[in-house]
């Protein structure tokens, strides 16, 4: 806001800094002080991995990486560089389109007759351990100069952070690999740096929403379904532990099976057996299989149920308190609390069954009520 205010006194000085910093390649260190506040995600809070490290930038410097992300996203969109099977940080891309992808292909897999295996793929702490020496020479892949790459070569370069937890802060330590949670040009470096992911999947589809990453084919048997997926992840263990010094999070890689229900019962053992590098077999979602793809089109019930089970609970609270609300509060209440939960993503549902509709249905004509 201070800047907005103060633009018509600053707006020349802060052109003429951003301009001297991509002419000389060169970033200033306290704009690459980074303060970290760790968001608790899940689980266990006195566990450090259980957090997401956010990492808050000086202003100024997320002012130059807008300047610097406008032209580069410009310039891979020119080269139509960035992979079609990546849905995350690109423009008219979000996680619902990479919903509608993988399930309409499940679902075209299964009216063909074939049966469709899953692995759902885990990295651990992925923008943290981005190497910097291997992302830089995938830009240099990419296309880009020289003169750009002494910038990214300063802005990877002499980071610092430090941990800042309500009035308490931690010395600052120097950053060694991967790109700040939080910053402008952090999510589209690591877009680039897995660009190449599924040019190692040659006979599987890969899609990805940022380091979210599902691995998936379709075949008419098991044995054969499995060969390929054993030799596709095979192959991608390779890219993230060799080629690219990436951690997979191999307990909670999972693998899924999807099918009819005749062509499942066919099946002695309904599930799939990938095993690591390790020799470790991949956790098979098995007790949840009948429930997903109890016949065609029904991959979405498990989430529906999740959903009521969630919404019903908040919503018998707000009817144990209507009397405190006014007819405008519990309106308000309702489009800006409970519809987003339904909305999101609703598209995906267009090919559900309508037995499956009607418990939203039923959900939404709750909502209604409480709020007229």
């Amino acid at each position: 806001m201070l800047l907005k205010i103060s633009a018509p006194a600053i707006a020349n000085p802060v052109a003429t800094l951003i301009n001297e910093s991509l002419a000389t390649g060169y970033i200033p260190k306290l704009w690459k002080t980074v303060r970290v506040v760790p968001i608790h995600k899940s689980g266990d809070n006195t566990l450090v991995f259980n957090y997401c490290p956010i990492s808050l930038l000086p202003v100024m410097s997320k002012i130059l990486e807008k300047c610097v992300y406008t032209q580069l996203c410009d310039y891979y969109q020119y080269r139509n560089y960035l992979t079609p099977d990546q849905s995350g940080f690109r423009p008219k891309h979000s996680t619902t389109t990479a919903l509608l992808k993988v399930c309409n292909d499940i679902q075209a897999g299964m009216e063909q007759g074939n049966l469709t295996g899953a692995i759902f793929l885990d990295f651990a702490k992925a923008f943290d351990t981005v190497d910097h020496g291997i992302l830089l020479q995938k830009r240099k892949n990419s296309g880009i100069g020289d003169h750009t790459l002494t910038w990214f070569q300063s802005y990877v370069s002499d980071r610092s952070q430090y941990v800042s937890i309500s009035d308490s802060t931690s010395l600052p330590l120097p950053v060694t690999c991967g790109v700040p949670q939080g910053s402008i040009l952090g999510p589209l470096l690591f877009t680039i740096f897995i660009n190449d992911l599924p040019n190692v999947c040659k006979a599987s589809t890969v899609h990805m929403y940022a380091d979210d990453t599902v691995i998936y084919t379709s075949k008419p048997d098991l044995p054969q379904l499995e060969a390929v997926l054993q030799e596709q992840f095979t192959e991608v263990e390779k890219w993230i532990k060799d080629n690219n010094k990436l951690f997979l999070n191999a307990d909670k890689t999972v693998t899924m099976l999807f099918g009819t229900k005749p062509k499942l019962h066919k099946l002695q053992n309904p599930h799939l057996c990938v095993r690591t590098r390790s020799n470790a077999t991949l956790t098979s979602h098995f007790s949840q299989i009948s429930r997903y793809v109890v016949r065609t089109k029904s991959i979405f019930w498990p989430h529906i149920e999740k959903l009521s089970s969630k919404l019903y609970p908040k919503l018998g609270v707000l009817y144990r308190n209507k009397s405190c609300l006014s007819p405008a509060v519990r309106k308000q209440i309702v489009q800006q609390m409970l519809m987003p939960a339904i909305e999101y993503g609703d598209v995906v549902y267009a090919a559900a069954p309508q037995t499956h509709l009607q418990k939203l249905t039923t959900l939404y004509n709750s909502f209604c009520r409480f709020a007229l």
